[in-house]
């Protein structure tokens, strides 16, 4: 399964391109604008598989740098801080990791 099998390409599209610049990424925006805030549970779940890259069942810190490459093979990587502070929004329970709940939560919040 692909990211374009569950959200519209043209809304990736967008929602990458507002992000370009360094430390611009802001994950309550870019979930609304990817359309995936408006995705049953189940769909986000089906996101957050798509960018367990390792199949761990839990989105590292190493991943989550790259989160914007799981929707677009050419987006950018986030920087250090945004990849700390989207860590920071999403690991509530402190293991350093964001699991599929976890991500839900963090979708839902946006």
């Amino acid at each position: 399964m692909s990211m374009t099998d569950l959200l519209h390409a043209e809304d990736i599209k967008k929602a990458v391109g507002a992000f370009t610049a360094v430390d611009s990424f802001d994950h309550k925006k870019f979930f609304q604008m990817v359309g995936l805030k408006k995705k049953s549970p189940e769909d986000v779940k089906k996101v957050f598989h798509i960018l367990d890259k390792d199949k761990s069942g839990f989105i590292e810190e190493e991943e989550l740098g790259f989160i914007l490459k799981g929707f677009s093979p050419d987006a950018r990587d986030l920087s250090v801080k945004e990849t700390k502070m989207l860590m920071a929004a999403g690991d509530k329970d402190g293991d350093g990791k964001i699991g599929a709940d976890e991500f839900s939560t963090l979708v839902a919040e946006s």
